[in-house]
């Protein structure tokens, strides 16, 4: 089964026999909500992006892309088409690191300043090319041009029962319900998980598990 966005609205409005106009007016905010949970919770290798972009020589900002949910890998690419891969710390190491600004040469480092912006260390020396391989967020179900999406297609079950607890939650539905619900939704979540085993969070360049003291 796969879904479009007026079928998953119908199934949610049959599931929890609710057609009051607050709760109809607000499926959208819930199935978003829903697919953000599912986007959260499993990381899906056909929501790698990678993008190229160019530092700015004394910037030690680089500036994340607007569908940008958490990275996968950052490189620095050099004259002969080298990748360098930046190891990921946090903002106070690299700060430490590099307490000047104006101490500069090919980054390293880069950290996850806030939602819009990375922090590399040591500063540009130069313009160079980037590479960002990264985790995306999907368009939405809710605003496809033909109302269907990825997530409806590929992982219905989960975006139901996700729909569903989002659903019941608005509602300050009852808790055996929402519970019932929720495990639903982590079965469905579970399945999803082990079509996803390719990826690997230990690899030392992906999203900062590994830590390495420079």
């Amino acid at each position: 089964m796969s879904w479009t966005f007026t079928t998953l609205k119908s199934a949610i409005q049959d599931y929890t026999e609710n057609t009051e106009t607050s709760f109809v007016s607000n499926l959208t905010n819930i199935i978003v909500q829903a697919e953000n949970r599912i986007i959260k919770s499993v990381e899906l290798p056909n929501f790698r992006k990678n993008v190229t972009a160019a530092f700015t020589s004394g910037n030690s900002y680089l500036a994340t892309p607007t569908d940008y949910l958490y990275p996968y890998s950052l490189a620095v690419i050099d004259s002969d088409s080298n990748y360098n891969y930046l190891l990921n710390k946090d903002v106070n190491y690299i700060r430490e690191a590099f307490p000047a600004s104006a101490t500069t040469g090919v980054p390293k480092y880069y950290a996850q300043f806030n939602d819009d912006f990375f922090l590399v260390g040591p500063t540009p020396s130069s313009g160079f090319t980037a590479e960002l391989h990264y985790f995306h967020v999907p368009q939405s179900i809710t605003a496809t041009a033909d109302g269907t999406s990825w997530l409806g297609t590929n992982a219905s079950e989960a975006l139901l029962y996700a729909g569903l607890v989002e659903a019941y939650t608005f509602m300050k539905g009852e808790p055996d319900i929402l519970a019932n619900y929720e495990n639903r939704f982590k079965e469905a979540l579970g399945r999803l998980t082990l079509e996803s085993d390719s990826y690997n969070r230990k690899d030392a360049y992906r999203s900062g598990q590994r830590r390495i003291n420079a």
